[in-house]
């Protein structure tokens, strides 16, 4: 198998397409399917052996696409860097990856570049945007235009998909290629419809993240991937306007930003017939208010970069059922399984647990990652008789309807009882007032952990520490009301742009002998 002969058979249908585009450039699929085949035959040639990892940091640009496609191509190792990621960290993940090849777009190639930084498994440095031996296109035009098909396993490592997760140590899960074949026969199997040639599909978010991994079922459909290179309320606007935008995805602190800018009056933005969010839950309130602005358009997907993204769907219809009032809880769910892999709510010892009990989310079946790359400890702790183990607690209804109530590493114990901080979040949302808030446990001599809120209110609006926390004990258990609440102006995101709750705890545990009470 290999994933470069979809993009060969779209080329077939629909040559004159265009099949990625950002600001600068268009691509037509003919052109994709030709230039790919060139980069993969250069990287061939420099050395590079099937399974030979080949880096890439830039901002979102559309020869990440042609990138992406020629690895496949190609038998090699995708190992994508977060445009976001500092030089230090992005350092750490090229040493970790065993890089021989990094692509580097133009606003990371200075620091890259300097003497001082040292590289020492890459072996070439490709420069997108330079006219230079180093630079893209002069690599590219050493490539033979016959692609090169490398026969590959499913079993073999297509994608090494680094997060860091809430432990903070670095990991890569590693995506297989047949983790990946997966993840574009799912994009078929939406219960809603699959992506077609009309989608022009808008990536705001990272594509080294859950956005890029929309890039393929959208190729292997006949549609359009553009990219946008960095996340601006107003030129995000004005590119659905302008190029007809039918879909995006993004994290709800973009949404919650794009609602309080104001803005979405000033543009048509009538094209778009679906936004997608996930990564974090979304505040039902703000849901409403989203689908009040943008209109019955949104689905909610459930998954991580170790299941090769969605595992779950929360449907349009879903959506619209919640808003008629006939199961309006379900704007807090994250959907039901979907696609081929078998999704249960297990105890501590992997057994299934009654509708309605709360257990850990489990899944197995063909997108389920390899292990984490160089990390066997790491995979067995979350790998166990064939089932990932998400750190997810839930409670699934009669109808299969996931509700998440925390990460199981996120519980507060206080007085001793178990308190999920997704709990007060989702109370301290229903508020007016709240913008974004983020709950954490502290030390405290008496209770072993206090609660302690972070709210960033919204635009003129305010209310007092009191009369939140007052708020908060009409809606919660006494145990599980804020003691205090810290208001802030913003809150710390990972480069994703989830809010980064473990950097907001080590406010109150740094110095501690352990990290809990």
């Amino acid at each position: 198998m290999n994933l470069g002969r979809l993009v060969s058979r779209s080329a077939c249908y629909w040559p004159d397409a265009i099949a990625a585009a950002d600001a600068r450039r268009r691509v037509s699929y003919r052109q994709l399917d030709e230039r790919s085949n060139r980069l993969a035959n250069a990287l061939l040639g420099l050395g590079l052996d099937a399974g030979d990892r080949v880096a890439m940091y830039s901002l979102n640009r559309s020869e990440l696409v042609e990138v992406e496609v020629a690895l496949y191509k190609a038998g090699l190792v995708k190992a994508p860097l977060n445009a976001r990621l500092s030089l230090e960290e992005a350092l750490h993940v090229l040493a970790d990856a065993r890089a021989r090849v990094l692509v580097v777009g133009p606003e990371h190639a200075p620091a890259v570049l300097d003497q001082s930084v040292d590289l020492p498994e890459v072996e070439h440095i490709v420069v997108i945007g330079e006219d230079s031996d180093r630079g893209y296109e002069n690599l590219l035009a050493k490539g033979a235009l016959q692609g090169p098909d490398v026969a590959v396993a499913d079993d073999a490592p297509a994608v090494l998909h680094y997060t860091s997760g809430s432990s903070g140590r670095l990991k890569a899960a590693v995506q297989t290629f047949g983790n990946r074949m997966a993840l574009v026969r799912k994009s078929l199997m939406l219960p809603e419809g699959r992506f077609s040639r009309n989608e022009c599909v808008g990536h705001v978010g990272p594509v080294t993240h859950a956005s890029g991994m929309q890039i393929m079922p959208t190729l292997a459909t006949g549609g359009c991937n553009y990219l946008i290179d960095r996340f601006d309320i107003e030129s995000l606007f004005a590119t659905v306007e302008r190029e007809k935008l039918t879909r995006f995805f993004a994290v709800p602190t973009m949404l919650y930003r794009l609602l309080d800018s104001g803005l979405t009056d000033k543009y048509d933005l009538s094209s778009l017939s679906r936004i997608t969010y996930g990564a974090a839950p979304m505040a039902p309130p703000r849901l409403r208010e989203a689908m009040d602005v943008f209109g019955p358009i949104f689905t909610q997907g459930y998954g991580a970069g170790e299941t090769t993204s969605t595992i779950s769907i929360l449907t349009l219809e879903d959506h619209l059922r919640a808003l008629k009032g006939d199961k309006p809880e379900l704007l807090a769910s994250c959907g039901r399984p979907y696609g081929e892999s078998e999704v249960i709510v297990a105890d501590d010892d992997g057994n299934p647990v009654a509708t309605g009990e709360a257990g850990e989310i489990l899944v197995r079946g063909p997108d389920v990652m390899q292990g984490y790359w160089g990390a066997p400890d790491l995979t067995a702790e979350v790998i166990s008789n064939g089932w990932y183990h998400t750190g997810d607690v839930a409670r699934q209804d009669e109808e299969g309807f996931f509700f998440i109530i925390d990460r199981k590493k996120d519980m507060i114990i206080s007085g001793g009882f178990n308190i999920y901080p997704a709990e007060i979040e989702k109370v301290l949302y229903q508020h007016e007032s709240v913008a974004e808030c983020c709950v954490v446990g502290a030390p405290d001599q008496e209770w072993g952990e206090k609660i302690i809120a972070f709210v960033v209110c919204r635009p003129d609006q305010s209310i007092t520490e009191p009369a939140l926390i007052d708020y908060c004990a009409q809606h919660l258990a006494g145990f599980k009301k804020p003691r205090h609440i810290r208001f802030v102006e913003e809150l710390p995101k990972n480069p994703n742009g989830k809010v980064a709750r473990r950097l907001v705890r080590d406010t109150f545990w740094k110095g501690q002998d352990r990290q809990v009470g």
